[in-house]
This record gives structure tokens, sequence and C-alpha cells, in this order.
């Protein structure tokens, strides 16, 4: 019997049936940072959302950095007094395979470092860190990176590194096929693609998709131009003539994009591209042809090889017969293991004395990073709050990641079974603690050490504390604890130093507790008004 593909089989079945409606739209979000109000923007008339009840920072008027930022004249930067981990927070995000895109911006009326550095997370993994020079750079002046939301949120993150304050411009989260992208077997949802270059060869003009008329569904991608690859060394050439397979899903690309190419010359036949990238990364990278020249009429007229850092990766293209036509688009994908600070992309004529290509894309494949158990992040967050945890602390987003920029006074460490971090300290001492403890703190079941010494902590001493089954040290020494010690602390058999000193407790001290110092345990009482 002979298989029909599951598109024709659809189109069949509305035909019959008349059942087909129209596609829905991509989930959008765009937020003005710092904008009290929604905003509007020229050409295309977008919206974007007000930033309202997202983060904490400092609204601001922005300078954009680049011609290719989005028109909009607010910013929210983040000083280290906001402390040095700063996060939105999206809530009700459809869970789906986004876009995730960043501007940043610049604020030239106030007296901080006009060309701030500082690192972005996406869900706890570090995509990007700034580069000194970004302001200079079309490509640089924004972050943008493939992700699935699975859990209903999108949390972004802009991490201090003591070299200016942060300061965001826009975000967008915009919607794609759940299959965009796709790359082979390793590609899987807990697979991130960061954006490292996209280039649309022989136009002139940076564009948008948008400014192609593309689909919604491309996800708006930015494409910079790129007119050659060195002097002499190519010629541009382009058509107004359509291009056939070119806005298929599930990538949905621009039909403009392959109506612009770069060709090789004949004092020049190769062609190669030169990008510089991160050392022992993996790469995807897509090329994208049409055979737009008049002076090609048919398969086997251009024939070349390409080559990725000097090694073939594809053999004999054809773009006519590959693609089945002229004026037809052909995408070419693979994933390569950089070892250097380089990536080279060559193309080697073999039939025909020139080489041509449209478009290029390399995205760097990152593994997410694995969260905090969501309890133990509730409790810290509870902790937070009780405590009246200053705001230089950043205690925003993940307390564990990205690795790089864990949470100050909390210890984290990962736990392979689960695949999930976990907090086993609390190392918050003499940091001008107020507030109380709350009894979420017995949901950070996995403590060993607390040490909430030399603050001003009031109020009692949660029973809850005694159910944290592996608790080794307990200080609370010189705070202004009162009542009485609870008998669940009786019940932490695996206490080796307990820490009272300088509180109001009074009463007496549980006979378990007691017991243990018979079997070496340090416990401290001093200037409470106990009894043994």
């Amino acid at each position: 019997m002979q298989r029909f593909p599951f598109l024709l089989w659809t189109l069949l079945f509305c035909l019959a049936f008349s059942t087909c409606v129209a596609r829905q739209a991509p989930w959008v979000m765009r937020i003005s940072c710092g904008a009290r109000l929604n905003v509007h923007t020229a050409p295309t008339n977008t919206l974007w959302y007000k930033d309202f009840a997202y983060t904490g920072g400092i609204p601001a008027n922005a300078t954009r950095p680049s011609n290719i930022s989005p028109p909009l004249k607010t910013l929210r930067y983040f000083p280290l007094s906001s402390g040095p981990n700063n996060c939105y927070n999206i809530n009700r995000v459809p869970k789906g395979h986004y876009t995730v895109r960043v501007f940043f911006g610049l604020d030239g009326h106030r007296n901080f470092d006009n060309e701030p550095l500082f690192d972005i997370s996406i869900e706890g993994t570090q995509i990007y860190s700034l580069k000194s020079g970004w302001t200079n750079h079309d490509d640089q002046v924004f972050t943008e990176a493939l992700v699935f939301l699975t859990d209903g949120t999108a949390s972004i993150c802009f991490h201090s590194t003591g070299h200016g304050d942060p300061a965001i411009l826009s975000i967008e989260i915009l919607q794609m096929e759940d299959r965009a992208y796709y790359f082979g077997p390793a590609w899987v949802q807990g697979i991130i693609l960061r954006t490292a270059a996209r280039l649309s060869c022989g136009n002139g003009k940076p564009k948008f998709d948008v400014d192609y008329s593309g689909d919604h569904w491309g996800g708006d991608r930015f494409w910079s131009p790129i007119k050659t690859f060195g002097q002499g060394s190519d010629l541009a050439r382009s058509t107004e003539s359509g291009i056939k397979k070119a806005s298929n899903a599930p990538n949905y690309y621009p039909e403009a994009l392959y109506q612009t190419a770069l060709v090789s010359t004949d004092t020049q036949p190769d062609l190669a591209y030169t990008m510089d990238v991160d050392p022992n990364r993996n790469y995807s990278i897509w090329l994208h042809f049409a055979e737009i020249d008049s002076s090609v009429t048919a398969a086997g007229k251009r024939v070349f090889d390409i080559l990725i850092n000097g090694v073939v990766t594809f053999e004999d293209v054809d773009i006519v017969k590959m693609s089945g036509d002229r004026y037809t688009a052909l995408v070419l994908n693979t994933t390569v293991t950089v070892s250097g600070r380089t990536l080279t992309i060559g193309l080697h004529p073999k039939e025909g004395s020139h080489a041509i290509i449209n478009a290029i894309e390399v995205f760097e494949i990152l593994t997410a990073e694995s969260k905090t158990l969501l309890e133990e992040v509730r409790a810290l967050q509870s902790l937070k709050s009780a405590l009246s945890l200053p705001l230089r602390f950043g205690w925003n987003g993940d307390p564990c990641v990205p690795q790089e920029h864990p949470w100050n006074g909390a210890d984290c460490h990962f736990d392979k079974t689960s695949s999930k971090w976990f907090i086993d300290g609390l190392s918050l001492d003499n940091q001008g603690l107020r507030g109380f403890l709350p009894n979420d703190i017995s949901r950070l079941r996995h403590l060993q050490n607390i040490n909430l010494s030399d603050n001003s902590i009031r109020g009692a001493v949660p029973p809850s504390i005694g159910t944290i089954p592996g608790l080794v040290v307990l200080d609370l020494s010189y705070n202004s604890f009162n009542g009485s010690i609870p008998e669940s602390l009786g019940q932490l058999t695996s206490l080796r130093r307990l820490n009272l000193n300088g509180n109001s407790l009074s009463g007496r001290v549980p006979a378990a507790l007691g017991g243990r110092l018979l079997h070496g345990a340090s416990f401290k009482y001093a200037a409470t008004s106990v009894a043994l």
C-alpha cells in the first residue's frame, strides 16, 4: 500500500470535509523595560507591554546602542545595591518552544560605566557574557536563545560582574514550532541553542523576519547582512523571482532570504567564512542555498563540497538536484565540535567554477542546568521575606544555578540520583538580619549546617527545626530569640554542635539534648535563662 505524507493526508481531509481552520498564532510577549504604559513601535506597529511587577531595579530613560535596537525610550537597570542577581519572572507562559531575546541598553544620563558588562541566564542556564566593545557591533547589542519553557514561567536573569550596572532595553519571548531547529537525536528538551551568528549573504541591510514579511512562527529572527566574505573573494547575486519551499514548517524561513547570495569568482573559486567562537563547544550549523544564478540551468552544472574547519562535511552538493529545481530552497544542517577559537565554513567547487551560498546560521549547543528542588526554592523565598534579607544578597532566580552565580549564604549540593540541586547549608551570620525564623525552614530538609548568629532575629525558635533529619550544626547565638527551647530539638540525632548563647530563652533544656552531652556533642546555653 502506497504511503502518503502526513501533510498530504491532512490536506485531503480538509478539502473533503471542509474542516480546515486558520492556523493559531504563536504566543508572543514583548516587554519594553522600564515603560509605565504599553508602547507601539513603527513601522510595524509592534506591541510592547509595559514593565510592571516582573522584577526590581530602577527604570530610566534609554539610549539605543544600535539602529537595530527596538525604538524604545526606556530601560531598566540594576545597581549593585539591588544585589548581584536580578531576574524578570514572567508567569502564564504556555508550555512550548521559544526564542527568548534580550536587547541591552545604555543610560547616558548617569555617571556609571557607559558600556556595562554582565552575564545573562535563562531558566538557570548562563547563555551569554557581554564582551568589551559590544556597543560597536549590531550582532552584540542583544542575545537570544531557543529554549523549551515547560512549567508555565520564564525566568531571565542578569548577573553583575563588577563592570557597571546591567541595563536592559527589552525582552521578547516568541513561540516557535516545537520541532524548530531539530538537529538530530541529541536534540531534546534539555538542550538550549544560543544564536552565535545569523547571516544573510549578499544583502546590504540588517533585517528581521518581519521586514521580510516572514511567518510569525519563525520567531522574528534577526539577519545580519554580509556583503562579502573578503575583498575580491566573491560577488553578490540577487533575484526578484519567487523561491519555492522556503517558508516550510517547522523553521518557516522567509522567502526573501533566498533571493540574495554570494558567489565565488574566477580568481577566488573557493568561498570561506570564518568567525570567532568559544573553544571546546558544540555548534549546530545551518546552511541555506537556492540556485538563483541564471547561468546555472540544470542539475550537475554547479557541484561543490562543504568543509567545516577543513573537514569535508557535505560532499558533492548539487543545489538543483537536491532541492528539486532552480529557485528552490535547500537547507543543510550539521553539528560539529570546535576545539579552537575559530569556525571556518568553506565551499570548494567541483563542477562549474563557482560556489554559492545564501545564508548561514550558527548556534552554540548548551545543556540546560538542572534546577534546585522547587520546595527548597520556595522555602528560601519564605526565609528571605521573614528575615528581611537585604537586597544586596540578590536572592533572585535559582539558588544554585547558573553555577557561576549561586546565592550568597546558601550552600548547594547536587544530587546525581534526582538530577536536582538542594541546599545543605545556610551561612548568614553577622548580616544584619531582622524579622523572625519561619517554620518553613524545615522544608530545607537536606540542611546540615545553620549559622544565623550575630543578627537581630526575634521571636521563638520554630519547633519545625527539630524535623530536619541530618542537621549537624545549629548556631542561633547572639540574636533576640525568646520563649523556650523546643522539645523537638531533642529529635536531632545527628546534631553535634548547638549554640544558643546571647538570646532570651527560658525554661528547661530538653532531656534528650542534655543526654547528648555524654556523647561528645557541644551545646552552649550561656547567657540564657534555662535549666538543665
